[in-house]
């Protein structure tokens, strides 16, 4: 069993990795969910079943949004209690969690159901795809449930000191996954439909193993009687951190819905699926560095509630340097191998040429997504939300989305292509989000200060003895 303990007494850089990698192996595992059915899609059915997948990808990930608003803010909560050494407050997070989990998940789900075509037209779906997209989510949607559960539960496992067996449950999934999908579409020839019962038998099978694993007695963390009590300032602190990956996910769902309809505009289904495939390279990408940031979360909070800032400022400064390293390497990968990275997808030469300029423009700037990303991260971790929120929302909100509607009608003007301006938009914005969370981090120096003490939002008759609020 890990010792939850450890995390303020182990050096930095061993912790790091005994965190990070589970960490980022489950992140990597998460991709090949939305990975692997492209692959076999792409290679079994055709580009139009690429583009339909392509359509409920921003969908998909709203639902994973409700899942970060939960699980983010619950596992960073929990990092921080634990470092207060105040057990009987993490088991209450678990137990509210799980209730807002349910409550979220529900609601989803219905309005999903209520709502499809309505939805998935906003999102870009034309006559084409819509079919495609349609039967895809018909069937993940009610999978989805499980799949917030699962991040839920998995952050839950690795903030209680359970870092390898979080990894093991997600990449349990995945490989079912991988499984599911050959036997689906290969070999019983089911299309997008098989595709979607291998996401949504896989993640039911995981959420069912992290649940059991806060029913044994012999976890550290588990379900108990007085954690099921709704608390209303835990689903505030709980919900003011995930808040920040949570809009997030949901802005750049919306940005998607935005920018496919621009790419309809400009170059048409095939220019979809093309951004749907760049697209999945670079949140492979983005999963990686977000693994790393989720091996820093629980040593980071832990160390912030225990007020040890000299360990908060190495373990900030050694993510940051793994993970702005880590985008340069596959910034370089998109730039110079760009077709055989698009071939691993698609036969298509048509969906290659567009896809070509699409990965370089926007994979480039990925070291400075990698420390935009970081920088949000670690406030989450250290429950600043309003500074993370505002970290990870720039990009997308603050610049995207104005510029994406300038810079390809100033290029087109000019007699160049509207679509090159879409991806040379993406470039600008990695730019310029970076540039603002760079600022942001400078006026919050003074959590790494020797002497400085973190405040605890918790109502004043429940703050225990060690707790100085």
């Amino acid at each position: 069993m890990d010792d939850i303990h450890k995390l303020e007494t182990q050096p930095i850089g061993k912790l790091l990795l005994q965190y990070a990698l589970p960490a980022v192996i489950t992140q990597v595992v998460a991709s090949v969910y939305n990975i692997v059915d492209r692959v076999f899609l792409g290679q079994y059915v055709g580009a139009l079943a690429i583009a339909g997948l392509a359509i409920t990808l921003p969908i998909m990930n709203i639902i994973h949004a409700l899942g970060s608003l939960v699980g983010v803010g619950a596992s960073s909560r929990m990092s921080i209690v634990l470092g207060r050494k105040d057990v009987r407050w993490a088991e209450k997070i678990l137990g509210n969690s799980m209730l807002l989990t349910f409550f979220f998940g529900f609601l989803f789900v219905t309005g999903g159901y209520l709502f499809m075509d309505r939805i998935l037209q906003m999102f870009g779906a034309s006559v084409d795809t819509i079919g495609y997209a349609r039967q895809y989510m018909q069937i993940v949607l009610p999978g989805m449930f499980f799949t917030t559960l699962t991040f839920n539960l998995t952050g839950l496992i690795r903030a209680s000191g359970y870092p390898t067996k979080s990894m093991w449950i997600m990449a349990g999934g995945a490989i079912l996954n991988i499984f599911l999908d050959a036997l689906f579409i290969m070999v019983l020839g089911l299309g997008i439909e098989g595709a979607a019962w291998a996401t949504t038998i896989s993640m039911f099978s995981t959420a069912v193993v992290a649940i059991i694993h806060f029913v044994r007695p012999k976890s550290f963390i588990r379900f108990k009687r007085h954690a099921w009590a709704p608390k209303l300032y835990i689903f505030r602190n709980v919900l003011l951190i995930g808040m920040s990956p949570f809009l997030m996910n949901f802005a750049a769902s919306f940005v998607v819905a935005l920018l496919n309809r621009q790419l309809i505009r400009y170059g048409g289904d095939m220019a979809v699926g093309a951004y749907g495939i760049v697209n999945t390279y670079g949140a492979f990408l983005v999963m990686f560095i977000l693994g790393l940031c989720q091996g820093m979360q629980p040593i980071a909070g832990y160390n912030y509630g225990a007020v040890h800032n000299h360990r908060l400022r190495e373990v900030f400064t050694m993510t940051m340097k793994v993970s702005i390293g880590v985008g340069t390497l596959g910034a370089l990968l998109a730039v110079v191998l760009p077709g055989l990275i698009l071939r691993a997808f698609t036969s298509s030469d048509e969906l290659i040429g567009i896809g070509i300029p699409a990965m370089r423009y926007l994979n480039v700037m990925m070291p400075l997504i990698a420390f935009t990303i970081t920088n949000s991260q670690f406030f989450q971790s250290i429950d600043k939300p309003w500074i993370a929120i505002t970290t990870s929302l720039s990009r997308q909100v603050l610049f995207l989305i104005p510029l994406m509607f300038v810079i390809p009608a100033l290029m087109e003007n000019a007699g160049g292509s509207g679509l090159t301006g879409l991806w040379l938009t993406c470039t600008v914005c990695d730019v310029l989000g970076a540039a603002l969370a760079g600022a942001l981090l400078s006026t919050q120096l003074k959590v790494f200060r020797p002497g400085y003490v973190p405040p605890l939002r918790k109502p004043r008759k429940e703050l225990g003895p060690k707790s100085n609020d």
